[in-house]
């Protein structure tokens, strides 16, 4: 049996985008979800924050674990990522639709052309 697997470079560049958003520090981050700096700078590091950290980064965030664990037999049927980018920023009610459009244009040619220069790789 194939073990799930948790993406956590995902998970900690959410985190990251919500930071910054909330034009936070990472000692303010720590502080303001009760995981300690030290699991944030472990997690930079690329190591898996404990389920409790886990726990309260996803609330305080507010995001999904489901969106970071992937079973195996699910992986071949994950929406594409630039569909999911766009969904979210399709929903974000504090952007005013010429800036929202304007970022989607941005991602979306900035993700077509890093795509396509790594399947020319």
């Amino acid at each position: 049996m194939s073990k799930s697997e948790f993406r956590g470079g995902a998970f900690y560049q959410a985190l990251d985008s919500a930071r910054a958003s909330r034009q936070l520090n990472w000692k303010q981050v720590a502080e303001q979800s009760g995981v300690s700096a030290s699991t944030l700078t472990r997690m930079a590091q690329g190591k898996r924050p404990d389920v409790d950290s886990l726990t309260a980064l996803v609330r305080w965030a507010g995001l999904s674990a489901d969106t970071f664990v992937r079973e195996p037999s699910e992986m071949a049927y994950e929406a594409e990522p630039l569909s999911q980018i766009t969904a979210v920023l399709q929903s974000d009610p504090s952007l005013p639709d010429d800036g929202r459009d304007a970022m989607i244009d941005m991602i979306t040619a900035a993700y077509t052309r890093l795509r396509k220069n790594s399947d020319r790789k």
